[in-house]
């Protein structure tokens, strides 16, 4: 297996444009040579084998540097979430106590606020040309530590997922052959760096020898420019951000030419959003990741998205799926059950956390949390999380079929559903809806509209309107907000419209 990426490619394409930031492309002899001199220039200031090196920062060259030099001295690369308060920040840096910790102007405060010894990113430059000569190669194995990437946890401390090199590398293969990839392909990595969503496109098509546009902030109008002024070849955000860009207004005359195909990851993405951009002769694809494996995990083509769209297709290449009931036994095709994954893109553990490492891993294999079922033909489809079914009068209630039924209505633009506590049934559903710009719409008249698509227990009790829904950094509606805004404030929502439904 080979550990250095970036050397690798500089020997195989050097002049190849690798990588767009800030108006500028860096050759894949760029990028290794940057890398070099950051391996060096860390290890001036101390960082040893199997130290943690973090950044908080929003989308910065530093990011791609940084995942490139872990092979050349064999730290970890540990970004943090800049959308965190500097408070749990300060709580993620006692957790994993980074031996250096870069950050950016609008990080600065926060970054002072974890205590660690940190570098700004203004004095990036500068430091990293004074570099000294490269120290000796570390003796890397697969199972080294090459990041810790931090869950998606919306309560305590986020757990640093440890992906080793190994997982990164199965990660590549699968990517490349499961997905089709070519090296004459491009992608705008507009979601955060600091999010496990960097492995999704950037890193495989780095090792593709392909092309990477790194975007700062995602903007949708710049998104669209970048798209047309470089001939991305497939487009991969989060629900939202695909949301956010087909309501932009130039996003109907937007030059699209060069889009092979579209791919949603994180959350299962509304068919009113997919079929915007089928509207724009965009095909799209629904995936399937999350940090402890891959990311990406299922593929499938084009004609059978295109026929199954809820589906997140069949496994990649060198991976297995297995949905199991809670005794850890195969369900029948059809039922519902936690998805449990096996292979070697999967994680080595949580970082000194042995206890939430062994619930995670059973016997080799991944529980992930997410309950799925699968077709007789062997498609795969994602219904929801386990910690969000709720039991409704001893009925199972998966919020993401309500979900893609509200999605249905012309008057919302976005929407989430959890359980409640409720004296009588144990737990209700509460739907929380945000209507698109001059819409009116009112409780009862949403329960009659679902009242026609969904069995009555299924029909959510309480139904609160918003201006927006909260979200975490990687653009995933944060229910537990939403839950806390119910049990804590005595008025929820924004109160746009009727408040809440009836009993």
């Amino acid at each position: 297996m080979i550990f250095d990426l970036a050397a690798k490619r500089a020997q195989l394409t050097p002049e190849r444009k690798a990588l767009y930031f800030a108006g500028q492309w860096y050759s894949y002899k760029t990028l290794n040579e940057r890398a070099t001199r950051l391996a060096a220039r860390l290890a001036q200031a101390g960082v040893k084998k199997g130290d943690r090196v973090s950044i908080l920062a929003q989308n910065h060259l530093a990011h791609i540097d940084l995942i490139l030099a872990t092979a050349k001295l064999g730290y970890s690369y540990t970004p943090f979430n800049y959308r965190l308060s500097p408070a749990e920040n300060a709580q993620i840096a006692a957790y994993v106590r980074p031996r250096l910790l870069f950050f950016d102007e609008a990080n600065a405060a926060a970054a002072a606020a974890t205590g660690a010894t940190s570098l700004a990113l203004t004095d990036y430059e500068s430091w990293l040309n004074t570099a000294a000569p490269v120290p000796p190669t570390p003796d890397l194995k697969a199972e080294d530590t090459q990041m810790i990437l931090f869950t998606g946890g919306t309560t305590g401390i986020p757990k640093g997922a440890m992906q080793a090199y190994r997982q990164g590398f199965y990660n590549a293969v699968n990517t490349i052959c499961s997905w089709g990839l070519r090296d004459d392909d491009c992608v705008i990595q507009a979601t955060p760096c600091f999010h496990a969503a960097v492995n999704a496109f950037t890193l495989p098509l780095l090792h593709l020898g392909a092309r990477v546009v790194l975007e700062q902030n995602f903007d949708p109008a710049e998104y669209l420019e970048l798209v047309a002024q470089e001939r991305c070849t497939i487009l991969f955000m989060v629900p939202t951000m695909f949301k956010m860009l087909s309501d932009h207004p130039t996003f109907a005359n937007a030059d699209l030419s060069s889009v092979r195909w579209a791919i949603s990851g994180g959350a299962p993405c509304p068919e009113p959003v997919r079929v915007a951009f089928a509207r724009r002769g965009i095909r799209f694809k629904q995936g399937y990741g999350l940090t402890e494996a891959g990311v990406n995990c299922f593929a499938m083509e084009l004609s059978d998205a295109e026929k199954r769209p809820t589906s997140v297709g069949k496994t990649v290449m060198h991976a297995e799926a297995v949905i199991r009931n809670t005794a850890g036994q195969a369900v029948k095709t059809g039922e519902v059950g936690e998805l449990t994954l096996h292979g070697p893109h999967v994680f080595t553990g949580y970082f000194e956390r042995p206890e939430d490492s062994a619930k995670a891993l059973r016997d080799g294999w991944l529980w992930t949390g997410d309950l799925a079922e699968q077709d007789e033909e062997g498609f795969f489809y994602i219904v929801g999380r386990r910690k969000e079914m709720f039991i409704s009068g001893g009925e199972n209630i998966f919020p993401v079929e309500i979900e893609n039924a509200l999605y249905q209505h012309p008057d919302i633009s976005e929407c989430a559903v959890l359980g409640v506590p409720d004296a009588r049934w144990g737990e209700v559903g509460l739907t929380a809806v945000v209507l698109r710009p001059g819409a009116s719409l009112g409780a009862a008249e949403l329960k009659s509209y679902l009242g026609r698509r969904l069995a009555n227990y299924k029909i959510p009790k309480h139904i609160y309107f918003y201006d927006a829904l909260p979200k975490s950094g990687a653009g995933k509606i944060l229910k537990t907000e939403l839950a806390n805004d119910f049990l804590h404030s005595s008025t929820p929502g924004s109160l746009k419209g009727d408040k809440h439904g009836t009993p």
